[in-house]
């Protein structure tokens, strides 16, 4: 059997996230189905993240095994002509038979993008919040979380996970004309973890809370402490490392 690996991008508006689920459409059954029909054999997706519904990906990675000697080029091709136009197989390759998209990565990056106007074209990919936001503590927050903490403060509750314990490597807000931008790199994510993140940081932005109080929640890993998550539309899986 080959060990083939994918790196895919996709809008995430129309699925019920990335792994496959009964009687929802999903990125993962799509990509699968789409196998299925092109090497006329069963296949099965390993993701790397599996995002949740309505989250987006530039970078996602995924592995599968196969018995057809079709060549990845080849793959990749007949795999864009049967995808819907919301799904793009960016890059196809063999790899090590060892190599697993999910357990060999050693860490993600996701974005998420604010616009603090309206926005016709972008309205998919943005989350358009009407009032104004003070960068200054939402920076000061963002720093709280470099390194390696308990997130059971950011995390959905009743996640099924072993543990709620991350690495974050950078954590930062950027700011361009009306778009702000926070990008975060971690060596794990939990479910829902981002979004929490982001909408208990807009909290802060908008003077509710303070960035010491911000600290607090991470301290008292407990999801009601936290502030609401922010909508799915602006997240984005941009890159996966190995």
């Amino acid at each position: 059997m080959r060990n083939i690996k994918l790196v895919i991008e996709y809008d995430g508006g129309a699925y019920a996230g990335w792994q496959r689920q009964a009687g929802d459409p999903t990125v993962q059954a799509a990509i699968e189905n789409s196998l299925a029909t092109l090497l006329r054999e069963p296949a099965t997706l390993i993701g790397a993240g599996r995002t949740d519904a309505g989250v987006h990906a530039r970078g996602q990675v995924a592995n599968f095994r196969t018995a057809s000697a079709m060549e990845p080029p080849r793959i990749a091709r007949g795999l864009n002509a049967l995808l819907p136009d919301d799904i793009a197989v960016l890059a196809c390759e063999e790899a090590p038979e060892s190599f697993h998209a999910r357990f060999d990565a050693v860490a993600r990056r996701y974005a998420y993008t604010i616009s603090t106007s309206p926005t016709a074209l972008e309205r998919r990919y943005v989350w358009h919040v009407k009032f104004t936001l003070d960068l200054d503590p939402m920076r000061d927050a963002a720093a709280s979380v470099l390194g390696t903490h308990d997130f059971t403060s950011f995390c959905r509750a009743g996640a099924d996970v072993r543990h709620h314990v991350c690495t974050v490597r950078d954590a930062a807000w950027s700011a361009s004309g009306a778009r702000i931008r926070f990008a975060i790199t971690a060596d794990r994510f939990l479910h829902g973890m981002v979004r929490a993140l982001v909408g208990s940081m807009v909290d802060v932005g908008r003077g509710y809370r303070d960035a010491g109080e911000f600290r607090g929640m991470l301290a008292k890993e407990n999801r009601c402490e936290a502030g609401p998550a922010a909508p799915a539309r602006g997240l984005v899986l941009e890159e996966v490392y190995y």
